[in-house]
């Protein structure tokens, strides 16, 4: 707590404070809807900001991606919603987070705007409270969708000290939330330039002078043709295109793990890839044994002139991913051509030659992965060190009458 808060306290509410509800500090409350789908008078040409649940993340917001026109205006429940406004989503995946809108804009039904009394209290203090305030909203939500009934969010108590300690709380807060994003930025670009260099890294090793020939991937390599008993399996060892990682970051644990049946069977260094929406670039070196199903292609290699693991490192460079893409069939759902990836056409040098650029991509790869595991690990701390104070900031004794 800073030495000018301290004192500010000290001189204006040495005994605490008083606690409001969210409504006794409200000028208006705002409740959005959302104009008749599919019909086009109230979307086609909107130039009227329209902000969905979606978009309520702890944020400014700033701009929106849908917008609906002036007949939305006129003939629904669609309304205005006045600049600095609190929004609280009530609905959905984001149900309980908090945002301020920075432009005035209008809302779908899930939305709950506020907008503050500023003889009463700082918008932005309001906000940070209503922040930390999140897990408990979510907590309370109620049926498949996680709804949150209005009158509880109206229903939130607020210490409510005098205006300038609320301005020099918002200070602070927002002081630490701007060089958390700051520091996000950084070690995300720092993250994603490693990633380029290391994908031109792979890409320079896998490249070869004219000697080194050309083989298809038939030539060495074949789906699986194993099955695996479903009774053999547990979410660590199955694998779905939904727990295969997007970016060739792997695969998480499984959510679903079928219970009947026969799967496809992958051995350890098999290599796995996303066969539903190749742009994904979805791929992963086996560890271990277990099943997948038809959505996910089972690559075994058969021939001892290739290292398994640099048929990995082949199959998940972008030459493969762009071939891939440009031979896939469909248009909603794209898959690959199961017949074009056999045929994928690559430089296969001698097992000695094959090893030395594995070992030089595994260990490029554990740095990019320790930074991938170090980033949005200091990013969290940072999160808890920002709710952590903003916890002991927004405490106040309250004041009884």
């Amino acid at each position: 707590m800073s030495s000018r808060l301290e004192q500010l306290i000290e001189e204006m509410c040495p005994d605490g404070v008083e606690y409001y509800t969210l409504s006794e500090i409200t000028v208006k409350t705002y409740s959005g809807a959302t104009p008749l789908a599919g019909n086009s008078k109230y979307y086609e040409g909107g130039s009227i900001p329209w902000l969905r649940t979606q978009e309520v993340l702890f944020n400014e917001i700033t701009s929106v991606s849908q917008f609906v026109t002036e007949d939305a205006l006129i003939e629904t429940a669609v309304k205005w919603v006045p600049e600095n406004c609190i929004i609280v989503a009530i609905s959905g995946a984001t149900a309980g987070r908090s945002a301020i809108n920075k432009i005035p804009l209008t809302t779908n039904q899930h939305c709950l705007c506020f907008e503050i009394n500023p003889q009463k209290a700082d918008y932005r203090y309001v906000f940070h409270y209503i922040w930390s305030k999140y897990e408990d909203l979510k907590a309370l939500g109620r049926g498949a969708r996680g709804d949150l009934n209005s009158s509880l969010i109206k229903g939130i108590k607020i210490p409510i000290p005098p205006l300038p300690i609320q301005r020099e709380i918002v200070r602070i807060l927002d002081n630490f939330t701007e060089l958390t994003a700051e520091l996000t930025a950084e070690l995300t670009a720092e993250l994603t330039a490693r990633k380029k260099q290391y994908e031109h890294y792979r890409d320079e090793l896998l490249t070869f002078g004219d000697d080194v020939p050309y083989v298809e991937l038939n030539e060495v390599a074949e789906y699986s043709k194993l099955r695996i008993s479903n009774e053999e399996i547990q979410a660590d060892n199955y694998v779905g295109v939904d727990n295969l990682l997007s970016e060739k970051l792997g695969k998480s644990e499984s959510n679903f793990v079928p219970e009947s049946g026969n799967s496809t069977k992958f051995l350890e260094s098999d290599i796995l890839i996303g066969n539903i929406r190749p742009y994904l670039k979805k791929i992963w070196f086996s560890d271990t044994v277990g099943g997948t199903n038809g959505d996910v292609l089972v690559v075994q290699a058969t021939n001892t002139k290739v290292e398994p693991k640099y048929l990995f490192h082949v199959l998940a460079s972008e030459s493969f991913f762009q071939y891939n893409i440009q031979n896939s069939r469909g248009a909603k759902m794209p898959r690959g051509s199961k017949e074009a990836i056999m045929k994928y056409r690559f430089q296969l040098p001698s097992t000695d030659i094959q090893m030395k650029v594995v070992n030089t991509l595994d260990n490029f790869e554990k740095l990019v992965a320790d930074i991938t595991t170090g980033i949005p690990a200091e990013i969290s701390a940072r999160q808890i060190q920002y709710n952590y104070y903003r916890d002991k900031l927004l405490t106040f004794t309250e004041v009884l009458e």
